[in-house]
């Protein structure tokens, strides 16, 4: 389960990449065990390039977190693999292409109505969840200041 903590740092690396001019990031939900996200790459980046470089960066964040303040945790992310030591993500992550407004618009619905299932119950509507950027589309307010809306996709 992801602490607040966890979760700021993943907010974190988000806009790191914004303001780095590696990815526009439109949607995003942080739950307690996964994340799902919307990001289009900027600046001839590769799609997949952003993606290894995102999670290998929260990696290393969640890694020096734990290390600092919950060095017991960190046993439970060791992994035999030979070209890492610890490993937070699953080995193949779901990447789907967004090939068209309906698919977006749908992928964004799914992500901002995931804290309410009833599996999960973390919010009574999707604009009250602090770990989703449903309110900005909701009202335009981007309290993370690193959002860009899907329709300014080209």
């Amino acid at each position: 389960m992801l602490d607040d903590k966890l979760k700021a740092l993943i907010i974190d690396s988000f806009a790191w990449f914004h303001h780095n001019k590696k990815s526009a990031i439109h949607a995003f939900v942080i739950m307690p065990n996964h994340i799902h996200a919307i990001l289009s790459p900027l600046n001839n980046n590769l799609q997949a390039e952003n993606e290894s470089a995102l999670l290998s960066f929260i990696g290393h964040a969640f890694k020096k977190y734990l290390n600092l303040n919950h060095r017991e945790l960190l046993a439970n992310y060791k992994t035999t693999q030979a070209e890492r030591s610890f490993h937070f993500w699953e080995r193949r992550s779901h990447t789907i292409d967004l090939l068209s407004r309906k698919i977006i618009e749908q992928k964004l619905d799914y992500i901002h109505d995931n804290p309410c299932q009833q599996k999960w119950n973390l919010s009574p509507n999707p604009v009250s969840y602090q770990y989703s950027p449903a309110k900005f589309y909701e009202t335009g307010i981007d309290d993370f200041g690193f959002l860009t809306s899907y329709t300014e996709l080209s």
